[in-house]
């Protein structure tokens, strides 16, 4: 789900996948987001509506 960009991610482990969406760039400034998962599945959609099976916080 980095930077919110509409895609479908897919993470675990041993890979990521993502249609549509980006990786973080360091420039100009570092990107701080992080889920705190191991693995899961997200959806994000064009205005921020995010579907996730994240259920902790996003906060660190």
């Amino acid at each position: 789900m980095n930077l919110l960009i509409p895609g479908i991610y897919i993470w675990c482990p041993w890979f990521t996948l993502i249609f549509g969406g980006s990786y973080p760039d360091d420039n100009p400034y570092r990107y701080p987001g992080t889920i705190h998962s191991s693995s899961g599945v997200a959806v994000v959609l064009p205005g921020y509506k995010i579907f996730t099976s994240y259920q902790g916080s996003y906060d660190a």
